[in-house]
């Protein structure tokens, strides 16, 4: 197993760092435009295998003949977001970028599976499906599994128990028009309409809608790198162990949900294949209209392209 990420900066460099630390490929090829940068910290990165104990091999290089053959690569490539933009104002130059990156993985490697993490999410699941011609089940989009992280996050915050008995699962674009299901949302079972009361669940709803930009304000120079490269390793990981993990992915629809044609943050079985289903559940009518509303947004941004 070989494994490429695109794009040496926060993103693409933790990502890295946790795939190989996860022994999760024999090789590992982090790759940037900036020269010394991928292979700086592709160095450093494999000079703590000793401590940590793991045997991936970690390489770095600007000329994509090193990412010949690999089976998975994770396109992180691109402008990050900076205070007062929105994921939308990256789409013209992310675009560009990551459709230049698509092509030249896809000369050197034409089987990969390409993970998605550049920004617009949703927008950039289109070019690289279209620049690729890949099958649609081997573009998939990292991003309900983020979303659904933070509102775990924030939902353990407020009750201050822990994270991992805590079930969600946000649908829709990776942006203000996400969609957590809250009726889905447990912990341990217990609904989380029986915790707390609606105006919370709200509260909670929206932080979460407004997570990634709360930690752009924060940073003010860059966005966030360590749940969305955790977010990517999982994908990776239930790829590579054929895992057939549920998660909420950004992926292709065909007529579910009654949407088609668009890229969107929906329930997907991931395995060996890449997107081997997607789990068209029941939603009420209000999601159903949340979730119209999520597309109508995507299909607005996509329309701005010419793919």
């Amino acid at each position: 197993m070989k494994i490429t990420v695109v794009g040496a900066g926060n993103v693409g460099a933790t990502t890295a760092q946790r795939l190989a630390e996860r022994e999760l490929a024999d090789e590992v090829v982090l790759i940037d435009i900036v020269e010394g940068l991928p292979q700086g910290k592709a160095l450093d990165m494999y000079e703590s295998a000793p401590v940590l104990g793991f045997d991936t091999k970690v390489t770095g290089a600007n000329d994509y003949t090193a990412t010949a053959g690999s089976q998975i690569a994770v396109i992180t490539a691109g402008l990050a977001r900076k205070p007062g933009m929105s994921r939308d104002d990256l789409l013209q130059k992310n675009s560009a970028i990551v459709g230049g990156v698509t092509e030249q993985l896809l000369a050197h490697s034409p089987d990969v599976l390409l993970i998605v993490v550049s920004n617009p999410l949703d927008i950039m699941c289109s070019v690289a499906l279209a620049r690729s011609g890949l099958p649609s089940t081997k573009v998939i989009g990292m991003a309900g599994i983020l979303d659904t992280a933070r509102f775990r996050s924030f939902i353990a915050m407020e009750l201050e128990v822990s994270v991992r008995d805590i079930q969600a699962m946000v649908l829709g674009g990776h942006g203000d028009s996400m969609v957590p299901l809250v009726r889905y949302t447990t912990v341990s079972g217990i609904p989380l309409d029986d915790l707390l009361s609606a105006e919370r669940v709200e509260a909670l709803v929206d932080r979460t809608r407004k997570g990634g930009i709360e930690i752009v304000n924060y940073l003010k120079t860059g966005s966030a790198y360590y749940a969305p490269s955790a977010a990517a390793a999982e994908m990776v990981e239930a790829i590579v162990y054929n895992q057939r993990r549920l998660l909420p992915c950004s992926a292709l629809l065909n007529g579910e949900f009654g949407l088609e044609g668009i890229y969107m943050g929906v329930p997907c079985i991931l395995g060996r294949g890449g997107l081997e289903q997607i789990m068209e559940i029941d939603v009420t009518p209000e999601e159903q209209a949340a979730l119209q509303k999520s597309a109508t947004a995507i299909k607005s941004t996509l329309s701005q392209l010419k793919l």
